[in-house]
């Protein structure tokens, strides 16, 4: 908890981006982030809201303070949102209700304890890919997040879930952990939840812009604004694709990312998978010190 209490007590570019998503979704949404409690936070109808939020108050400071430019940007998951709000494809009052409902819908899709998730370490994506399918005996598994750096996070009912992780152990995996999520995302169970999100988006406006997203269900450059709904709707049941993004973002010759938003998980997922990117991350005032880069 404390998620972007710094920001928003020190800079008022935070403050008016806290005041608009409250405004925006009638949620208390500074106590959430700010004190809790935690089990309401957890809850993803409020966790989406509140990671985005905090994000793109960040992104607000850091425009705010320093003159930092994107050549193209990307997200992992929610965060896709966050990119395409940062580039002007999405506008932040109607992405924060979008996560809130993309987080309802990604609960209500699979009943509580009958999906599970769990992270594979060590093994190739072939390999994850076979144990899913055979682990599978007429239930959904299947990879969910190829993080990359050996990572890969498989996701679907919870007996097939359990029974990869042990053809998983048995294969030669390092490790296999389960994850403490509230629903097996990113897989074929959130159908449900991709078509409630379709009629969510459909009339929430995207404009055109001019920076580039690399999107997780195809880990390639889009710049049309035509296919950002589809691609949304699509990223719910396909697994992220992100360590192709990052690789993607190396072969333009990025040499320097930021990871904007709370927690620092992706900064050591980019630092694995191309170690000659030079990577920053920006959640608290003091992390503006950092950027330095010429």
């Amino acid at each position: 908890m404390g998620m972007g209490k710094e920001l928003y007590e020190q800079f008022d570019a935070a403050k008016q981006l806290f005041m608009e998503a409250e405004e925006a979704l009638g949620l208390p949404l500074r106590r959430l982030c700010f004190s809790g409690p935690e089990a309401e936070l957890k809850l993803t109808e409020y966790t989406q809201p509140a990671i985005l939020t905090v994000s793109i108050a960040a992104l607000r400071v850091l425009e705010s303070e320093l003159s930092v430019k994107p050549v193209c940007v990307a997200g992992h998951s929610l965060g896709e949102y966050s990119a395409l709000v940062s580039v002007g494809a999405l506008a932040f009052r109607d992405a924060v209700k979008v996560v809130r409902e993309r987080g309802r819908l990604m609960q209500e899709a699979v009943p509580p304890g009958e999906g599970l998730m769990a992270v594979v370490l060590g093994l190739t994506s072939q390999d994850v890919q076979r144990v899913c399918e055979a682990a599978g005996q007429g239930e959904v598994v299947a990879p969910a997040n190829f993080n990359g750096g050996g990572q890969i996070v498989i996701a679907g009912a919870r007996p097939a879930v359990v029974r990869a992780m042990a053809m998983a152990r048995d294969g030669g995996a390092k490790r296999v952990l389960e994850l403490p999520v509230s629903a097996p995302f990113h897989c074929a169970l959130m159908l449900p939840a991709a078509e409630g999100l379709k009629k969510v988006l459909a009339d929430v406006p995207v404009r055109p812009f001019s920076v580039g997203v690399i999107t997780n269900a195809e880990a390639l450059i889009n710049l049309d604004c035509g296919r950002v709904k589809s691609l949304l709707v699509e990223q719910a049941v396909r697994p992220v694709r992100w360590e192709e993004s990052v690789k993607r973002l190396e072969e333009m010759g990025c040499t320097h990312a930021l990871e904007i938003g709370p927690g620092r998980v992706l900064s050591g997922l980019i630092k694995r998978i191309s170690p000659r990117v030079e990577v920053g991350n920006i959640e608290s005032p003091q992390d503006l010190k950092k950027i330095v880069w010429n």
